[in-house]
């Protein structure tokens, strides 16, 4: 494997699979005793629940029209 001019490198497709890396999932490189580890990062429950409790929360009773004249006035 071949790190890139811009320090990237491609994940093999089984490693991906396996381990359940798909695109946003968050890793870090951690280092021990010389050697560098690529690790899948876990997401909390209280990070989780942080997000869920928003889904569907918007209170605002303005149409899509409404909306949009307000980003797009001209003040």
């Amino acid at each position: 494997m071949r790190v890139t001019t811009k320090g990237q490198v491609t994940i093999p497709q089984h490693i991906r699979e396996k381990f359940g890396i798909t695109p946003a999932t968050e890793v870090e490189f951690v280092e021990e005793e010389g050697r560098i580890f690529l690790v899948k990062r876990k997401v909390g429950k209280a990070a989780l629940r942080k997000f869920s409790k928003l889904r569907g929360s918007a209170t605002v009773k303005m149409t899509t029209d409404e909306i949009m004249a307000l980003t797009r006035s001209d003040k």
